[in-house]
């Protein structure tokens, strides 16, 4: 039997409904060898940590490649800076959203599965990010909420997210919004694996058939019983951090930092292989 063959996954909780530190080395993670197993325990837990493992540019497409499909941003297959700085982030003017619960590729029928962020520089204070595992809050639902919520269905839009940082804008800039497809999603997916997950977050513009503000309050209510402390995990950045997560399963935000304060992380991300269901 090859050494490959021998190598197991060693991890440990972070808290008990979300979050797991992997504890293997840069060579045996990017051996593929652990490849099954992450995306295993990725589904069970949320977030993986991969701390201050390292990776370059080169080994953080390597490793991403081992996971799945990967979904490159661009033409030439890098990786995507994140950064609120317009001369460094491609997407600085939307990167300011992200200070918001929300999940990736809610215009696609089938949203990317995961991705994968890599620290590169850090502000002296702030820029940490939290998670929630939209999973683990519908388990724990009240019964008559669930009766309530499934079958359900939310109009998500760009234009939603950028009101949450530009509440007043220009028709001009509502038009440019729009131009961005907006999709009509279930408030409860129900995954082929037979689990289900709550579809909430600042994307969402409405809950269709419900009068407007009977739909912000179930909106709105749904967002903070998801992202309450049991269901969440705040990482605080080191250098050389990775960290993924399964889009299909969590939300995700990005604490305020400095604009100015040179903070850059590295963005992979792995296709998508469900559709919205």
């Amino acid at each position: 039997m090859s050494v490959a063959e021998k190598l197991c996954l060693s991890h440990e909780a972070i808290k008990p409904k979300i979050g797991s530190r992997i504890l293997n080395s840069k060579e045996e993670l990017l051996s593929g060898a652990l490849s099954g197993e992450i995306r295993e325990l990725l589904e069970a837990r949320g977030v993986l940590v991969f701390p201050r493992i390292q990776f370059s540019e080169a080994e953080h497409l390597a490793f991403t490649h081992t996971l799945g499909t990967y979904a490159p941003d661009n033409a030439e297959g890098r990786t995507t800076a994140i950064s609120l700085d317009p001369e460094v982030g491609a997407n600085a003017e939307y990167t300011r959203a992200s200070f918001f619960w929300h999940f990736d590729g809610y215009m696609h029928d089938v949203p990317i599965f995961a991705s994968l962020l890599c620290a590169r520089a850090l502000p002296k204070e702030g820029g940490d990010t939290q998670f929630a595992n939209t999973y683990a809050a519908w388990d724990a639902l009240p019964d008559e909420r669930k009766g309530q919520i499934e079958g359900l269905k939310a109009v998500h839009a760009l234009a939603a997210a950028q009101r949450s940082v530009e509440p007043e804008p220009s028709y001009a800039t509502f038009e440019q919004w729009r131009k961005t497809r907006h999709n009509t999603l279930p408030l409860v997916w129900k995954h082929r694996s037979g689990r289900k997950s709550l579809v909430v977050g600042n994307t969402a513009v409405g809950v269709v058939g419900m009068d407007p503000l009977e739909s912000l309050e179930l909106l709105v209510a749904l967002r903070d019983w998801a992202t309450q402390e049991c269901f969440t995990y705040r990482h605080k950045w080191s250098l050389g951090d990775c960290v993924m997560w399964d889009n299909t399963g969590t939300l995700h935000r990005a604490l305020p930092y400095d604009p100015a304060s040179g903070r850059l992380l590295t963005r992979t991300k792995l296709a998508g292989e469900e559709p919205f269901a």
